[in-house]
């Protein structure tokens, strides 16, 4: 077995093995091209008919992914993309960067694992190595996947290895590349953590083996747990602040002055994207399995999720008119700055909670033409002096770079600033969060 180990390992660091990628979205596709860049091979497996159009068109669909970086990654042959898993056979390497939402608020969603793990099952080759990028509660990789893949004549550390490595992608933060983020593994072997470890080192500047699986799951919660709960602690001193007439834009401003013991964080109208909102209650879920409540984690994730409701209420206390009597245009709809993205967007929260009030409810966003959401219908409107005009208030949602702010306050009636962009204006007609 060690002899195999270090050919494998030699083979990997000789750029000999070949690659699949399963899940071609925000974290796998940016994977599966700075893997090509490389010089390996790789296979990148997908479901979703849309994405294999724009591959097949050679267009990226991604945002850390250029266009020309596909189109050289699949011109070189280095990368192609099916939606068949029978072609995974020939693979060395099987990477899986599927998604995991929410069943319910408080109960994982494994569907997406578990049935693309039971699809590599039956076309993994002999010795092959399986890597689990997919967030999760401590315990699935040896739980729930090391179950799946192992068969009476197919073991683990003998017919296969298996490890769990959680993803680090921060969509459209062009200082944290993919190479620059370090690369946690965690094996449900030494021999498995060793060879995910030297598949890593062929695209990431820093790899951190830790002890086992569990830990590597953990790891990537607690990042996330402590973004929620101090998200969901400054959101709360926001509206204690706002009680207190102080500006607490200004509070944190005075505090980050401190060089030690203190990390600043904002409040906003809510948090969205993939990881925030959901990877902590992976954990509050798993932990509730062993007696144990965390508080801190459920009492973050409600004042988060109460905070669009609270905009809206905002709305109506500072124009002091009801909701159904109010229009209102909303700036902004992605969940993040300058990313065309509208995963669990607090933006579509707030629209749907103002029209469910009965507000006249328009919003203007660069990136995003049009919303069909649930019961949201509506094309994002032109920024101009009549439109703005036209609005009892206009609520910075998102503060995406390319709006004209300078406009909007030069003709909006009242701007609910969620976000600080007027941090420096002085404007009775500026209400900040």
């Amino acid at each position: 077995m060690n002899n195999y180990i270090r050919e494998f390992q030699g083979r990997i660091l000789k750029k000999k093995v070949k690659i699949a990628v399963v899940g071609l979205g925000y974290v796998g596709l940016p994977l599966a091209i700075e893997f090509a860049k490389k010089g390996l091979v790789v296979l990148g497996i997908e479901i979703d008919k849309d994405r294999l159009n724009h591959i097949k068109k050679k267009e990226s669909y991604i945002i850390d992914v250029p266009t020309k970086d596909l189109r050289q990654a699949l011109s070189s042959r280095r990368f192609c993309a099916s939606g068949k898993f029978d072609s995974l056979k020939e693979m060395d390497v099987v990477i899986v960067c599927v998604p995991t939402p929410l069943k319910r608020k408080y109960h994982p969603n494994m569907s997406y694992i578990i049935n693309s793990v039971k699809s590599i099952s039956g076309n993994l080759k002999r010795g092959a190595l399986v890597i689990l990028e997919s967030t999760t509660y401590p315990g699935t990789t040896e739980e729930v996947i090391l179950p799946l893949l192992e068969k009476p004549r197919f073991r683990h550390n003998r017919d296969f290895f298996l490890c769990f490595s959680p993803e680090r992608i921060d969509p459209g933060n062009k200082n944290y590349p993919v190479h620059k983020i370090p690369k946690i593994v965690g094996g449900i072997s030494p021999e498995a953590a060793a060879l995910g470890k030297a598949v890593y080192q062929n695209i990431i500047d820093k790899v951190v083996v830790v002890s086992s699986a569990r830990t590597a799951e953990a790891a990537k919660l607690l990042e996330n747990t402590f973004r929620l709960i101090n998200i969901g602690l400054i959101d709360e001193l926001a509206m204690m602040a706002h009680k207190m007439k102080i500006d607490i834009w200004e509070v944190i401003s005075a505090a980050s002055t401190k060089p030690f013991g203190f990390m600043p964080f904002y409040p906003g109208p809510g948090v969205g994207g993939h990881c925030i909102p959901k990877d902590p209650l992976y954990l509050y879920w798993k932990a509730r399995r062993f007696g144990f409540s965390s508080r801190f984690i459920k009492l973050a994730s409600d004042i988060i999720n109460y905070m669009p409701e609270y905009v809206a209420a905002r709305i109506e206390e500072a124009s002091g008119k009801s909701a159904a009597k109010t229009r209102v245009l909303v700036v902004g709809v992605t969940y993040k700055k300058d990313i065309k993205d509208l995963r669990k967007s607090p933006s579509i929260d707030l629209i749907d909670i103002l029209k469910r009030k009965g507000s006249r409810v328009s919003y203007t966003d660069p990136l995003i033409p049009y919303l069909k959401i649930n019961s949201i219908d509506l094309r994002s409107v032109e920024l101009t002096k009549s439109v703005v005009g036209k609005f009892d208030c206009v609520v910075i949602a998102t503060d995406h770079s390319s709006i004209d702010y300078g406009l909007i306050l030069r003709n909006a009636k009242m701007i609910l600033d969620t976000r600080n962009v007027y941090k420096n204006k002085k404007d009775k007609r500026i209400i900040k969060l």
